[in-house]
């Protein structure tokens, strides 16, 4: 009796990535590794760890922040640990779904050095050579008589090169960066509950940069279509002679 030695390997089963999926807001939000270091990270995303994806995607669900939108994102530079930030509107989101939420003021610490004094200015805006050296703002509760109120010094978070020179946005905009600053750290004083423990790219010394997805190079062919075949024309009958012969 012949004895089949043949022995059939099965292919290994393949495993799939697993996701994370929860809530944010109305949106159900799915986020795998790939996603993450594809689309959602500043800087150096191929250098991003699993475990820094993994903390990332962790952070977005206990938050319930929605990374699409730019609520929460991940900023990776060299071998330095990745951060994980969380943008400005979602600190003015969840303080405006506060029911005790009545309004917030902001601006700016202006120095004068004529006068030798401090201005707290309203908004962002100032005039000619003007040194700014700080932000405030000012966050009001229904349920609270009195006020939080921050100030935060532009020496202790603006943003620098390793030369010492202020990075981009902070040279750019230095009354907008430091603004924010003073606005998400009395957001978070006022409503510890809805926005503690998340910080922003600003109080960081990073800037917020624009999540880039690489074009792909492809030749574009332009293909012309064939024309149309004419139909040809009916070809006319022949004349038919008529006969001279008489019957």
């Amino acid at each position: 009796m012949a004895v089949n030695n043949k022995i059939t390997a099965k292919a290994p089963a393949t495993t799939q990535e697993s996701a994370i999926v929860f809530r944010a807001g109305d949106e159900e939000i799915k986020l795998t590794k790939a996603m993450v270091k594809n689309y959602l990270v500043s800087g150096d995303s191929a250098r991003v760890t699993d475990q820094e994806l993994t903390m990332f995607m962790m952070m977005c669900k206990a938050n319930k922040l929605n990374p699409w939108i730019r609520e929460a994102y991940c900023i990776k530079y060299g071998d330095n640990p990745a951060t994980m930030v969380v943008g400005k509107e979602a600190f003015i989101k969840r303080a405006e779904a506060s029911p005790e939420y009545d309004g917030m003021t902001s601006g700016i610490i202006v120095y004068d050095q004529e006068a030798g004094s401090l201005e707290y200015r309203q908004g962002i805006l100032r005039v000619g050579n003007e040194q700014i050296i700080g932000g405030w703002a000012e966050v009001f509760r229904k349920d609270r008589q009195h006020s939080t109120r921050i100030e935060v010094s532009m020496e202790e978070y603006a943003g620098r090169k390793k030369d010492g020179s202020l990075n981009g946005q902070w040279s750019a905009k230095p009354g907008t960066m430091i603004r924010k600053v003073a606005q998400v750290q009395a957001l978070r004083e006022a409503f510890p509950t809805a926005v503690g423990g998340m910080y922003t790219a600003e109080e960081q010394g990073h800037e917020e940069e624009p999540v880039t997805m690489t074009p792909i190079d492809a030749e574009v062919t332009e293909v012309k279509e064939a024309p149309k075949a004419q139909p040809k024309p009916a070809k006319e009958p022949e004349p038919v002679e008529e006969s001279d012969s008489l019957l």
